[in-house]
């Protein structure tokens, strides 16, 4: 149902208005809600220019039937020395509970894992949105504790729910 590609420029206006713009999509994430079009050419810029770096795993997620992006997911954080990648992800509001961003994320594991080598995935959420936590889980991450305010957000500070899988599981 999905396609995961790099980011282009082409794909502000859709990045913008499929689920940037929005404080609902925006609430539990580490970066604001854009409030113009131009937020958005910065950050497909960024992505854009990050892939210089081939070790930089950040993709848009297409909904075939509809032919543009809907979310993005990627690893915001890459730590070479444990063999780590921490997954981020996000996806519109009219795309919530479809199964779309747990599908992504069972893709990107296995290409971390099988194409790139990657030992642990690991990602995290805000427990006031748990939802986030059943996506981890339904990609076969599993549950390994909570961090007490160890974590903050568009909210504040807040707690962590950490989640994870190893190569070998």
């Amino acid at each position: 149902r999905l396609i995961l590609r790099r980011f282009v420029m082409g794909d502000a206006e859709a990045v913008f208005k499929n689920w940037a713009n929005d404080p609902a999509v925006t609430k539990y994430l580490m970066w604001p809600t854009h409030e113009s079009i131009n937020e958005s050419k910065g950050w497909c810029e960024h992505n854009v220019n990050s892939y210089v770096d081939e070790k930089y795993y950040s993709w848009v997620i297409i909904l075939k039937i509809l032919g543009e992006p809907i979310g993005s997911i990627g690893a915001v954080k890459f730590d070479e020395k444990t063999s780590m990648a921490h997954i981020g992800y996000c996806i519109g509001k009219a795309w919530w509970r479809q199964g779309y961003t747990s599908e992504a994320l069972k893709a990107v594991v296995k290409f971390l894992f099988e194409k790139v080598g990657v030992n642990r995935i690991e990602s995290r959420h805000d427990p006031c949105n748990p939802n986030s936590g059943k996506v981890m889980e339904k990609a076969g991450l599993k549950y390994e504790g909570l961090l007490k305010q160890a974590d903050w957000n568009n909210q504040g500070i807040c707690d962590a729910a950490y989640y994870a899988l190893m190569a070998d599981e």
